[in-house]
């Protein structure tokens, strides 16, 4: 994939495919974008006609429907099919105009919910899934198996990423349908503005989550889309995870709110524990670059100067 290669990046507009661009940007690459208003990703005739009209070289999805375990287990239905519809179209047709390579990013909750920690590739499909998440992670999961089958029946150079939990410029700040960084930003700035003295927080705080800065992702995404070329799928993290109650005491504390935080244990927590084993990537030669605790500043400034309510 060089600079000059016609290059679409499905879901630009969004936290992992805004990063992915800023990082092509800098490569000065010729990028194919569009943004949903101008294609339907889910009409499987427009998505053909787009790929007829551009002939695209190199496709990386990000185009996903997402969100916290809220909108997740309120709109099972739609996170599954709208899922479905646009990576099948994009895959389907990118075998179709012979795409030269195809990058899917899947999501760490396809694996099993009752998982050995740190989580190898190889533990996909070995066990149920948390149901908080279920649709979307069924959804992933046939997208990998897509690319897979398509590599091995016809010999597209098809590959599937896991991103540990990312964060960053552009992430969802709603707070029903947003993940755990995004929501206890908005949650500490809103309570620091009102003076409160308390905030109330879902679950009970002793799940552990590997967060990452989204920035990190995209360069191992681009990493990944010049030097791995193999159908099983490669998982990408820091290597490191924490408690949610000390994510939520590192966001509290660069957010500059002085309350107290109060877990409510009769909400849902999810899984208990989703740190990815990333020692096949860094094999490779890639590492994280940006530290958890950067990247929460940086997000943090980001939403101070650019979020709009």
């Amino acid at each position: 994939m060089e600079k000059n290669s016609r290059i679409y990046l499905a879901g630009h507009t969004g936290l992992v495919g805004s990063a992915i661009k800023r990082k092509l940007d800098e490569e000065e690459c010729k990028l194919i974008l569009r943004t949903h208003s101008e294609l339907e990703l889910r009409d499987q005739k427009a998505t053909e006609i787009f790929f007829d009209e551009e002939r695209p070289e190199y496709v990386i999805i990000a185009a996903a429907r997402v969100g916290g375990i809220y909108p997740n287990t309120k709109y099972k239905a739609e996170f599954l099919y709208d899922n479905l519809q646009v990576q099948n179209n994009i895959i389907n047709f990118s075998h179709k105009f012979k795409v030269k390579k195809l990058l899917f990013i899947g999501s760490n909750c396809m694996y099993p919910r009752e998982c050995p920690q740190p989580i190898k590739e190889e533990y996909l499909l070995t066990g149920k899934l948390e149901p908080t998440n279920e649709a979307f992670a069924i959804a992933k999961i046939a997208g990998v198996k897509l690319c897979q089958y398509y590599k091995e029946q016809y010999g597209d150079n098809f590959i599937s990423v896991v991103p540990a939990n990312l964060f960053g410029p552009k992430d969802n700040f709603d707070l029903k349908n947003s993940h755990l960084v995004a929501a206890l930003i908005r949650r500490f700035h809103e309570s620091k503005l009102k003076n409160l003295e308390k905030v109330f927080l879902w679950g009970s705080g002793n799940p552990k989550r590997e967060i990452m800065y989204v920035d990190n992702a995209a360069s191992a995404i681009i990493f990944l889309m010049k030097n791995y070329n193999l159908k099983e799928i490669i998982n990408i993290g820091s290597g490191e995870d924490k408690s949610i109650k000390e994510i939520s005491r590192i966001i509290r504390e660069i957010v500059g709110f002085q309350g107290e935080i109060i877990f409510d244990g009769k909400n849902p927590d999810g899984m208990n524990r989703k740190l990815l084993d990333s020692s096949k990537i860094n094999a490779f030669g890639w590492k994280p670059e940006i530290s958890m605790e950067e990247g929460l500043k940086r997000t943090y400034e980001w939403f101070l100067k650019d979020y709009r309510r």
